[in-house]
Formats: C-alpha cells, structure tokens, sequence
C-alpha cells in the first residue's frame, strides 16, 4: 500500500507525512490514537509513543517503527536521513495549530498540503478483499441486532430504549464499537432525518426509523429500516412504496463508470415524479470503511464516477414535516457490471 502511494505522488514531492488517525490505521493496519506515519521515496518510518510501541513492533509490517520520544528531534532527522526536501501531508483531518507546529519543526522543508487528501482518498474508495469482508461482518452484526430489536418494539416503548437495544445487542455480540450514535425515532419524528432518541413512547400507527450500525476490525457498517406498529394509512404505505422503489432503481445503475450525480439523478427523479421531491432532502448516499462517511458521495454535486470495489450506500428517503418520513439504507460493493448488495435484511413493509 505504502509503495502505491509513493507511485501517486508528483515528481516534485519526496515524500508524505501522515498524522490522523484514521490515514495512519489504513496505511499500517494499526490502530492507536497517537503515532506519525512518514513515508518517502528512500524509506518509511511509523512512529508511535510508549504505550503502543511493543505491539507495533510485532505487527507492522510495511515500514520500519521507532519509538516517538520527541518529534521536534526525531521528524527532522528521519527527513535528513531520507533527504526531504518537499513534504506533503494531509489538511482536511490536520488543524491549522498542527500544520503551523509541523512547519516550525521542519524549518528548511517545503511542506505542502496541496494534492495530498486527494491522493489517499482516491486509494482509500477502492477497498481490498480484507476490507470488505470487514465491512460485511460488521453488517451482519447490525442485521442481527435488528432482527433482535423487531421483537422489542410495541406499543409503549420508547424510542431511547430502541437504541439502546440496537447498541447493546451489537456490542455484546462482536462489534467492537457502534459506527455512529444510533437512530431510533417514531411517528412525526420520521420527518427529522438525523433525528435524536427521545423518551417518547411508541403509539399504534407510527412509523419507527432505525439507522445504525457496527464497526468490525476498524471498518463500518451502516443500515436503516423503517417499519410500521400496529397499522399504516394509505399514505404511509404509498410513500414506503416510493422510497423502496427509488432505492431499487438507484441499485440497478450502479457500476463502475456510472457518475455518482446520475445515481443520486436516477432516485431523486422518480421521487420526484411520484409528487414527494421536495421531500427528499439529502444525498442519495455515501462511501464506508474505516470511516462512516468516505466518499465517493453519491450526490447530485459529485464529480466522481464510481469504480470497482467502492462500498456505498443508497439510502433515498421522504420526510414529510410534522407527520413521517421513510428512509431505506442498503450498503453496496460495485463492480464492473452491476453491484453486490451487502445488506441482506428484507425491506418489505413490517407491521409489527
């Protein structure tokens, strides 16, 4: 991977310096909450203080590891050993404060942020065999934990305790964290996309919105389902309809070469001509990994067109203030000719 990202970079740049979190775990497979991440043409160092220095030691492969005592004396001297002269590091995941310190450190080097997020973005989408299979484990977990939480879900409970079903199940059954804060909201709530548990307790006729997932080996997963309790009207069940249709036909153009806008174009059109367009009000979906959110985006500004091994979701919903709102999330890998879906949980309307 390491010798990848020296093949992107520009002839003008010796080398790349790496400090989130996030870009070090995806270069050297090692999770820590502090560590330095150097990679140049002439040789790479992972750098990472006392508590982690032993495990990464006998588990980083890809580059040589030092233990980080003080990054003022030893940065500068591993660019002098591998003659640095243009540096590039990250700016989307470094703050200003970080940025300023580096350049002091390395007086002498250019340090440069211009290229840098696109370059590891562009080997980020792409995801391995090992990533997906990741991905697809922690999927499994979520569906395992819904199929759990359906037979808790009544007339009476609440919302928080929805959630509370869905993270406990999946942190006691393999998820090493959940991916995000869990959803889990009912009746005019629905119409609130990123709506927030409440104490409010569930009533016959209401839609339940659920949208969570797991995390396995570092990587996300990342579902939603909306089902029914007791009975649906006329308008639930017709715009549940929508929804599930646009999702359907936003899978079946999914491929390599498809532009990101003309996926989120294929779901939003026939929204809108069913008569609810100004109700679908977010992206069509988004890139998964070791990250919630990682592009490609499927929106209707994306310029990127989707390749081979790109894990998305599709997740087209209709919010219809102060009554309800329908979301469905699948997670799908493209590939050359179509997608595989990775989400395996039914999406026919469930009236509990």
């Amino acid at each position: 991977m390491l010798n990848e990202l020296i093949s992107m970079l520009p002839k003008s740049a010796d080398g790349v310096l790496i400090v989130s979190e996030t870009n070090r775990r995806y270069f050297t497979s090692f999770p820590s909450s502090d560590g330095i991440l150097l990679v140049t043409r002439k040789g790479s160092v992972f750098l990472t203080d006392s508590r982690y220095i032993e495990e990464a030691q006998n588990t980083v492969k890809c580059c040589e590891v030092e233990e980080l005592r003080k990054t003022s004396e030893q940065l500068p001297e591993l660019c002098r050993k591998f003659g640095v002269r243009v540096l590039m590091t990250e700016s989307e995941r470094l703050t200003v404060a970080e940025l300023n310190a580096y350049r002091k450190i390395l007086k002498g080097i250019t340090l440069t942020t211009v290229g840098t997020d696109k370059i590891i973005d562009k080997l980020r989408m792409v995801k391995s065999e090992i990533e997906i299979k990741s991905v697809v484990k922690a999927q499994r977990i979520a569906e395992k934990a819904l199929e759990h939480v359906l037979g808790m879900i009544k007339v009476g409970v609440t919302e928080r305790e929805i959630a509370l079903g869905l993270d406990f199940f999946m942190l006691k059954n393999g998820a090493q964290a959940v991916s995000f804060e869990t959803i889990a909201i009912s009746g005019a709530n629905t119409s609130k996309p990123h709506g927030v548990p409440t104490d409010k307790k569930i009533e016959r006729g209401d839609f339940v919105t659920m949208d969570f997932g797991a995390v396995v080996d570092g990587y996300h997963s990342d579902m939603t389902r909306t089902v029914a309790v007791g009975e649906v009207s006329d308008e639930q069940v017709r715009v549940y309809e929508t929804v599930l249709e646009a999702q359907m036909k936003a899978l079946d153009t999914l491929k390599a070469g498809v532009k990101c806008s003309d996926a989120d174009a294929c779901a939003r059109i026939y929204i809108y001509e069913k008569g609810y367009g100004d109700y679908f009000r977010h992206s069509l979906g988004h890139g998964v990994g070791l990250e919630i959110h990682e592009k490609p985006n499927l929106s209707p500004k994306s310029d990127l067109i989707l390749q081979e091994g790109n894990i998305v979701t599709v997740e087209p919903g209709i919010y219809i203030p102060g009554k309800f709102g329908v979301r469905i999330e699948d997670m799908a890998t493209i590939t050359k000719f179509s997608c595989e879906n990775l989400t395996k949980f039914t999406k026919k309307l469930a009236i509990l």
